[in-house]
């Protein structure tokens, strides 16, 4: 029996809206000031959300066509658990909704993870669990900014926090990526100029009421939000060189590594070793790129995939592995180094820190097996993060750019995002 069942059961013996009940259970998520991707769980490993598939997608799909998305992640533990799951409705800046869960959902507002296999083949032992969605338990009712929600018997104690889009037609887009034309010289950005064409006569006041979001790979960390046009005639609205709020870093190729072979050293690996009942593979050791020139090498834009050499189940058979990491560096005084990219959910933790040995910076991570892109950012006394200073900026770097455009109807208690385009660096050269 599943446990909405459950709590329709309870609530109608104790008199309580089951409603209610659910809403209030995720109180503590929505005094967050902030909805953001969010392991809370020390035991999940390897969380992924994109298109079946195909998973360097990005977690983005469309209201009115059946398009759907998976959740992947593994438990590292003996004991499988039940698990279940549920959905945020959140507004343009990713603070959760006003709106109840029967609003924005059709069918049961809560569900279990019915899909739990255990990995076989493996050295580390764990469940792999996985959802797939909008399924015959639950679709969406409208279209926003989502957050899927992971817990167990307890809701108001999440194990995670996994941000998705759901997008319904009401403009068209174009989009292309030139350097800025308003700073002469400049070899580092990227300006996205972008056209937006209004389709739907009852979209009311383009300009005042639609707000649209920039993303560089699909990250957040350092989406451009909010950003108004520069020129706005009729239902057309411009975002072109005259603005300087569609500007990007271009930054720099992501390094990367291959542990696909727990046998034969991949790309990158310099060294594998088994002990302690675990593989262990060292890296070559990555120098500063910084004062680099640009080369032009392939990347995932800094997302990673499970992937292992000859064996068919990698979401099973793929195993855990640690990789070690090394930087022949000295970073300024009070200063941190931080391994970055998909791998750490784009944020700084400690987790991911970097411990300076007296020569060089070296960090160990428990990775599943895959091909992986990362860099290495500074954290400066601060607070603030240099991505420059280790990596690089150029504006010959090839970057994925998503262009989301929101509309707050006056007469709606939510942001509907009404426009999705995605368009390369490379398109145009």
């Amino acid at each position: 029996m599943k446990m909405v069942q459950l709590l329709t059961i309870l609530s109608i013996l104790l008199n309580i809206n089951p409603q209610s009940y659910i809403e209030n259970s995720f109180s503590s998520i929505s005094n967050n000031a902030h909805i953001e991707n969010k392991i809370f769980d020390s035991r999940i490993y390897t969380v992924q959300i994109h298109k079946p598939g195909w998973n360097l997608s990005y977690p983005f799909i469309r209201l009115s066509q059946d398009e759907k998305l998976e959740l992947h992640f593994d438990i590292l533990d003996d004991d499988l658990e039940t698990l279940y799951y549920s959905f945020i409705h959140c507004d343009k800046d990713w603070n959760r909704s006003d709106l109840t869960t029967f609003e924005y959902l059709d069918g049961f507002p809560e569900n279990d993870i019915e899909d739990v296999n255990v990995s076989y083949n493996t050295t580390v032992d764990y469940y792999h669990y996985s959802i797939e969605f909008p399924n015959e338990d639950v679709s969406f009712r409208i279209s926003g900014n989502y957050a899927i929600v992971v817990y167990t018997d307890n809701i108001d104690e999440p194990l995670l926090l996994q941000r998705f889009v759901v997008v319904e037609d009401g403009v068209g887009i174009t989009a292309e990526v030139d350097p800025p034309q308003m700073s002469i010289g400049d070899n580092t950005s990227q300006q996205v100029n972008i056209s937006i064409k209004v389709n739907n006569s009852n979209i009311i006041d383009p300009a005042r009421n639609i707000y649209t979001t920039i993303l560089q790979n699909g990250r957040w960390d350092n989406a451009k939000t909010n950003i108004k046009p520069n020129i706005s005639n009729n239902n057309s609205l411009t975002f072109n060189s005259l603005s300087t709020e569609n500007i990007f870093d271009g930054g720099n190729e992501f390094r990367s590594f291959d542990s696909r072979n727990t046998k034969y050293k991949g790309e990158n690996i310099r060294q594998i070793e088994f002990n302690s009942s675990y593989y262990n593979m060292y890296l070559t050791p990555s120098s500063s790129r910084g004062e680099k020139a640009y080369f032009n090498e392939p990347d995932f834009n800094g997302k990673y995939y499970i992937a292992i050499d000859n064996r068919d189940n990698f979401n099973l058979e793929a195993d855990y592995v640690w990789v070690h990491f090394t930087l022949p560096y000295i970073a300024p005084m009070g200063s941190e180094v931080y391994i970055y990219g998909a791998l750490t959910n784009w944020s700084i933790s400690d987790k991911y820190r970097m411990t300076f040995n007296g020569s060089e910076y070296e960090a160990s991570l428990l990775l599943k097996q895959g091909w992986y892109n990362f860099e290495y950012v500074i954290k400066q006394s601060n607070g603030d993060l240099d991505f420059k200073a280790l990596e690089g900026n150029h504006y010959e770097t090839e970057n994925d750019y998503i262009i989301l455009v929101y509309y707050r109807d006056p007469r709606e208690r939510y942001d509907k995002l009404i426009g999705y385009y995605s368009v390369n660096s490379n398109q145009q050269r």
